[in-house]
C-alpha cells in the first residue's frame, strides 16, 4: 500500500489499514569526531583553544628516558669537587694544578660541604654561635664580590661564593693541631696565623687577577680580614 506525499503533514489511517502496515527504520550512520588529523577541531576544542584552555586537551607522551642517578640529578661531580679541594690545599703554581678551574667552573655543593664541615668543627671546638658561619660565608662573599666589581674585576657572585667556601679548607686542616697543642700559646698563635695566610692566599690568588693591577691590596686585605673572622668563630679569639 502506498500513500501519497503530504508535504510533511500528518495522515491518519484507520485501525484496519494500520494492521497491514509494516517496515523498518534504518539507524543513521553517526560518527563522533573529536579531532581530526587535518587540523579541523570540533566546536568544543576550538572554543577551549580560543579561550586559552587548550592545554586541557594536551596529552603528555610517556618518556622512555632512563632515570638519572641522584648525584647527576643534583649536578654533583665528586671528581670535580675532589680536584678543587686539592687545588685549594696546594696553591703553589709549581705543583702543576689548573687552579683556575675553581674560579671558572664554580659549583655550590662543594663549598657548602666545606662550610658545613667547618661548622661541625666549630661546634666541637668551643660551641660558638655556628649559625652565623653560613651567614658570614654568604654575606662575606657578597661583600668581596661587590668590592671586586667596583675595582673593575670580572667575577660573578657564584665564583666568589665558591672560592671563599673552598678556601676554608686550610682552617679545617689546622683545627686538629690546635686541639692538641692548645696549651702552648706561642705555637698555637703561629698555627693560626699560618692557617689564615694559607686560606687568604688560596682565595686571593684565584680572585685577584691581573685586571686589578695596583688595586690588588684593596681586595686582598678584606679577604684576609674575612678569614680572621672565620677563625674567631672557631677559636673565640
Amino acid at each position: 500500500m502506498q500513500f501519497p506525499s503530504t508535504n510533511g503533514d500528518f495522515t491518519f489511517v484507520s485501525s484496519t489499514e494500520a494492521e497491514e502496515l509494516s517496515g523498518t527504520i534504518s539507524a543513521p550512520d553517526v560518527k563522533l569526531n573529536l579531532g581530526s588529523d587535518n587540523g579541523k577541531d570540533p566546536y568544543t576544542t576550538t572554543f577551549l583553544r580560543q579561550r586559552g584552555y587548550g592545554w586541557l586537551l594536551e596529552v603528555e607522551e610517556d618518556e622512555s628516558e632512563e632515570s638519572k642517578p641522584l648525584l647527576e640529578e643534583l649536578d654533583i661531580d665528586l671528581k670535580d669537587i675532589y680536584y678543587k679541594i686539592r687545588c685549594v690545599l696546594m696553591p703553589m703554581p709549581s705543583l702543576g694544578f689548573n687552579r683556575q678551574v675553581v674560579r671558572d667552573n664554580p659549583d655550590f655543593w662543594g663549598p657548602l660541604a666545606v662550610v658545613l664541615l667547618f661548622s661541625m668543627i666549630s661546634i666541637y671546638g668551643q660551641f660558638r654561635v655556628v649559625s652565623w658561619i653560613i651567614t658570614i660565608w654568604i654575606f662575606g662573599s657578597l661583600t668581596i664580590f661587590l668590592l671586586a666589581r667596583v675595582l673593575g674585576g670580572e667575577v660573578s657572585f657564584g665564583q666568589v661564593l665558591g672560592v671563599i667556601g673552598y678556601s676554608l679548607l686550610p682552617l679545617i686542616v689546622i683545627a686538629p693541631p690546635l686541639l692538641v697543642i692548645g696549651g702552648f700559646e706561642m705555637v698555637s698563635t703561629l698555627i693560626k696565623l699560618f692557617g689564615v695566610f694559607w686560606a687568604a692566599y688560596s682565595a686571593a690568588s684565584l680572585l685577584v687577577g691581573d685586571e686589578f693591577k695596583t688595586k690588588k691590596p684593596l681586595l686582598i686585605y678584606p679577604i684576609f680580614l674575612l678569614y680572621i673572622y672565620f677563625l674567631s668563630l672557631y677559636t673565640g679569639v
